[in-house]
């Protein structure tokens, strides 16, 4: 039944790093009941949108007081609420963190932003290029002489943004149950994002050499045990070999002389370029499904550079069921995995306010109750 099952979560659609987190809690177990705007669509039967997966969907109009009202004896019977609405939003419909934790002492109440709720930049726009910008983590990413490349949105919204927030909710969620007392998380992209850069942090003070510069750490490309490498066919391969064992291993299965290892520590930075240069040219020899062959099982550190699709057909991912397939989308498996407590098979996302009426039956309304508020123009 996974280990969420019986906590209840609201969260009030949005887009982002807001559904990750309620994604991730409903995989868990958690019923998780996603808010639509009155006037959403229902697209089609079955909506491919997998972050929407494992809820179910009801549809109010936030601009009636009694889709408010609504909304609000939804908040009361339930765990926690996930927003992801610029500050003040919430508050000027009358479902703040003040007023909800008034009539629900034990809410906890998630709060995603980019900026966070207080601050400077705080009522500004932003996405999350802005907020890995401001933190100097965009800084660091890219290759040397070059301009910082955005990783995706994997930084900002979904590692800074939308795990911080699950992981704020779980720790407040675990606070309550012993203190009888909900509280506001308010998760950042920003925060969540410098949380991220501890390591960069510590390497900074640690290391003398340390370069705060586009593309100059170790991990950001240019040492030739840390990088892409183009194979014979224009496929890519992915090498990881910073231990001494590891890369002189890699040398050796490339035929790469060993001249570039040098005792304690492997290619030194003024060897890097022509440690690359004699990499760069070993693999383009070949291509890649023959350096997987040359590499299968070893301790090599190197990887094939997958697209999606191969990556579902990779075998260790066959192996471990990290993909599924659901209603004809393919996505990617919960995780983490639990032993004891596995959460339920994954349900498809569900049409926008497809639920409304049997979630509200399930908190006391009758049916009477419901047909008032549709035809008063409160649901959607």
């Amino acid at each position: 039944m996974g280990p969420l099952h019986g906590y209840k979560v609201i969260e009030l659609a949005g887009i982002g790093p807001a559904p990750f987190c309620a994604m991730m809690l409903a995989d868990m177990g958690a019923d998780v009941v996603r808010v639509e705007r009155a006037g959403a669509a229902a697209e089609e039967p079955a909506p491919r949108d997998c972050l929407l997966r494992n809820r179910r969907s009801i549809a109010l109009n936030l601009k009636h007081p009694d889709g408010v009202a609504t909304l609000r004896t939804l908040i009361d019977g339930a765990d926690a609420l996930l927003e992801g609405f610029r500050p003040g939003v919430m508050e000027r419909l009358g479902v703040g963190p003040e007023a909800c934790l008034a009539s629900n002492p034990k809410l906890v109440y998630g709060r995603m932003t980019g900026w966070g709720q207080s601050g400077p930049l705080a009522a500004t726009a932003g996405h999350d290029i802005n907020y890995i910008a401001l933190t100097g983590a965009l800084h660091l990413i890219g290759e040397r002489g070059g301009k910082p490349v955005p990783p995706l949105n994997l930084v900002g919204d979904f590692g800074g943004g939308g795990m911080m927030l699950l992981a704020g909710v779980l720790a407040a969620l675990l606070e309550a149950a012993r203190s009888g007392q909900g509280q506001v998380v308010d998760a950042a992209m920003t925060d969540g994002t410098l949380a991220l850069l501890a390591f960069f942090f510590a390497q900074r003070a640690m290391n003398p050499g340390f370069r705060d510069a586009t593309g100059e750490d170790m991990l950001a490309g240019p040492a030739p045990y840390y990088g892409t490498y183009e194979t014979r066919d224009g496929k890519h391969l992915a090498i990881g070999a910073i231990e001494p064992q590891f890369y002189a291993l890699l040398l050796d299965k490339l035929g790469v002389d060993r001249v570039h290892l040098q005792a304690g520590y492997p290619a030194p930075r003024e060897t890097w370029d022509a440690a690359r240069a004699a990499i760069a040219a070993a693999v383009k020899s070949r291509t890649r499904a023959e350096w997987e062959a040359v590499f299968d099982g070893s301790d090599a550190c190197v990887a094939p550079v997958l697209s999606l699709a191969e990556a579902a057909r990779h075998p260790h991912n066959v192996a471990r069921g990290a993909f599924i397939t659901i209603d004809g989308v393919e996505q990617n498996a919960p995780a983490p995995r639990f032993s004891r407590s596995a959460a339920a098979p994954v349900r498809g996302p569900r049409p926008a306010g497809a639920d409304t009426e049997a979630v509200l039956r399930e908190v006391g309304f009758s049916d009477a109750q419901v047909r008032t508020l549709r035809d008063a123009g409160a649901l959607g």
